[in-house]
């Protein structure tokens, strides 16, 4: 094995090990709340990317229409989202967060963050750079193979 093999490995295996421990505090964090991890970050797709149709938000999550459909109507019975009309196209309706109910999760953050900006200060701005595209393409890598999944499509 060579070294380059070895440290692709420990990658892989470090990535495994974060997305575990990732899924694992967004339920520790939505169960605050009494929301689910997908619930919690449905929101987070809708804060960042601001309203959204249903359609948006399937396309931005990977999950499936029905999925989605239900996952909005939960998010409404909860408080954390409503319907609201589209301005753009009065056929169709935008999702939207309400801003005091996720407000509240935002406590639940600052620990976590202030821990990240420690760890960040450990690296040059060239490996915070190569982390970024990292971190980005393969969250992109994992939307294209949610997508599949969703769409009963096996992974390619």
């Amino acid at each position: 094995m060579t070294d380059r093999d070895e440290l692709v490995g420990r990658l892989l295996a470090g990535g495994r090990e974060l997305s575990n421990a990732a899924v694992m505090f967004h339920t520790a964090l939505a169960g605050h709340q009494g929301l689910t991890a997908t619930e919690e970050k449905a929101l987070d797709l809708l804060d960042r990317f601001g309203p959204l149709t249903a359609r948006q938000l399937r396309e931005r999550s990977g999950l499936a229409p029905a999925s989605v459909t239900g996952l909005i109507d939960r998010l409404e019975r909860k408080g954390f989202a409503r319907r609201v009309p589209n301005p753009g196209d009065k056929r169709s309706v935008l999702v939207e967060t309400v801003p005091d109910r996720l407000a509240e999760l935002a406590p639940l953050f600052e620990d976590y963050v202030a821990s990240l900006m420690e760890l960040m200060s450990r690296y040059d701005d060239r490996e915070l750079a190569a982390i970024v595209d990292f971190l980005g393409e393969a969250a992109a890598r994992q939307r294209e193979a949610t997508q599949r999944l969703g769409d009963g499509r096996p992974e390619t």
